[in-house]
């Protein structure tokens, strides 16, 4: 029976990458990509935060067991990022941490601190005082209405309001498609952050009560400064499938701005904003840490 392995603590892991075009094996105990043509290319797995796994990837189950025992998450995706299939176990979830989330969202003064950074954060200036989170929820609403009105108008669309019905998709009108097009792919890499950095989705401190809220709440801040604005470009242009454009559009994004590096760092000073401290971690726990997004995709570094 092999020694069970000793995660690398994640303050010391270095990268985030991406994987495509290849099956992922362990090989003399080591994790490999292994493309078409045979050629390996090595992966030091224990030394990797998170492992983002694109189209034309397979897994196998002796290189899913290693990065679970060694802490790496793994991590289903579209491409880029653009959507979150599926994870396998966080690398970096803690008891402790997911228990500090917990302990701010049900503290009512630390989930107000929490709402009032992330609004700071979305609107660039501190929300009005003596507000409970519902008075900054609406008064958030009022704001984004007017956003994306100014927003239709700068980019020359036709807007007749955010209207989208999940059951009736063919009846949005285009603009109303690309922005729901858009939303959902932050939500998939918002997702993947939140998994990264070892917290729940579900806990929410703006949403609450859906298995997405955290998510929804980190995607927000970052909304219209990411997706929103390339959902618009493409409205204007009117394509016959403005949902496959949106989706290129956004995956190209994420990647050239390294939207995914950007948000794990923003979860972490949101959640600071709520001024309890964190528990120490126990011995058999892993640290969080912030990785420098990666690509390695075709046995070898892409953009």
């Amino acid at each position: 029976m092999l020694p069970p392995l000793k995660p690398l603590p994640m303050k010391e892991r270095v990268s985030l990458v991406f994987l495509r075009y290849g099956e992922l094996d362990v090989i003399d105990g080591a994790f490999v990509l292994i493309d078409a043509n045979g050629v390996r290319k090595q992966i030091p797995i224990g030394a990797i935060a998170c492992v983002m796994l694109e189209p034309g990837t397979r897994v196998s189950h002796a290189a899913a067991a290693l990065a679970a025992r060694v802490g790496t998450l793994l991590v289903w995706i579209g491409e880029g990022g653009v959507r979150l299939y599926a994870s396998g176990q966080p690398g970096g979830a803690r008891a402790d941490r997911l228990l500090y989330q917990a302990r701010l969202a049900l503290d009512e003064a630390a989930r107000l601190k929490v709402v009032r950074k992330m609004y700071a954060l979305r609107f660039g200036e501190e929300p009005p005082t003596r507000r409970s989170v519902e008075q900054l929820r609406g008064i958030e609403g009022v704001r984004v209405r007017k956003i994306y009105q100014t927003m239709a108008a700068q980019y020359g669309v036709a807007w007749d309001g955010r209207r989208y019905d999940p059951h009736a998709w063919d009846m949005s009108n285009t603009v109303n498609k690309c922005l729901s097009a858009a939303t959902a792919c932050l939500y998939g890499i918002s997702e993947a952050a939140v998994l990264a950095a070892g917290y729940a989705p579900a806990v929410g401190f703006i949403h609450t009560g859906k298995p997405l809220s955290f998510v929804y709440d980190v995607a927000d801040i970052v909304k219209f400064d990411t997706v929103i604005p390339i959902a618009f470009q493409i409205a204007r242009r009117d394509p016959r499938d403005p949902e496959r454009e949106v989706r290129l559009a956004c995956r190209d994004a994420f990647r050239q701005n390294k939207v995914l590096g950007r948000l794990i760092p923003l979860i972490e000073e949101v959640l600071a904003a709520g001024e309890l401290p964190l528990p120490a971690p126990a011995d058999d726990t892993v640290p969080i840490a912030i990785p420098n997004p990666e690509s390695i995709g075709d046995a070898g570094h892409r953009a």
